[in-house]
């Protein structure tokens, strides 16, 4: 099962990266949580976000499309970083994203979510369809 684990955003990780021996200890607990998961063989790819600032959001109604620029409001419901981990199911998931070091300098959360494949699918698309998911 392969499952996406969200970082979600904070007020610091929206504030940007700034230089500090948090941020030092910070990026080398994670560098060393992240070798311990490619080690295990859990561990697809990974990645850090910049601030919503830096971003744009694309809002669609029928053919129209709006952009939309950065900053967006409340960071809780934003994405600082993610993972795509291979795991055998969510409870394995769960012990991995237990043994995370804190992503942030203060209080965070992280969000786990399976991606769809090809068995859930099966009932909307055709065979030939899901032998290409």
């Amino acid at each position: 099962m392969r499952v996406m684990v969200i970082v979600k955003a904070t007020a610091d990780s929206e504030a940007g990266m700034k230089p500090s021996p948090e941020t030092t200890r910070m990026f080398a607990e994670m560098g060393a949580f992240n070798e311990q998961l490619v080690k295990a063989g859990i561990m697809e790819m990974g990645d850090g976000l910049k601030p919503s600032s830096a971003g744009k959001r694309i809002a669609f109604d029928g053919a129209s499309r709006t952009v939309i620029d950065g900053p967006f409001a409340h960071p809780d419901e934003l994405v600082a970083g993610f993972w795509i981990w291979k795991v055998r199911d969510m409870d394995e998931a769960v012990e991995w994203a237990r043994r995370c070091p804190n992503p942030m300098p203060g209080p965070s959360k992280l969000e786990i979510r399976p991606f769809y494949e090809a068995e859930d699918l099966a009932e909307v698309l055709s065979a030939e369809q899901a032998a290409k998911v």
